[in-house]
């Protein structure tokens, strides 16, 4: 599954894990992402879209 959102296009970021000791370790922060079936134009489709847009209501969702 990709991890970006397909509507405000939200991906993955990098960054430093920091220690204590204040050493810096390579990580990633991923988007909370869902495969849902939403209705554009009148048509149905699957698209991944984070759990923001879906709760905002950026989407409409089918049922």
């Amino acid at each position: 599954m990709a991890k970006y959102c397909e509507v405000c296009g939200k991906g993955t970021i990098s960054g430093h894990s920091i220690t204590h000791s204040d050493r810096k370790i390579k990580r990633t922060w991923k988007p909370n992402v869902r495969t849902i079936t939403v209705v554009e134009n009148g048509k149905t489709s699957r698209k991944t879209v984070c759990t923001r847009c879906i709760r905002s209501g950026k989407i409409q969702r089918a049922i």
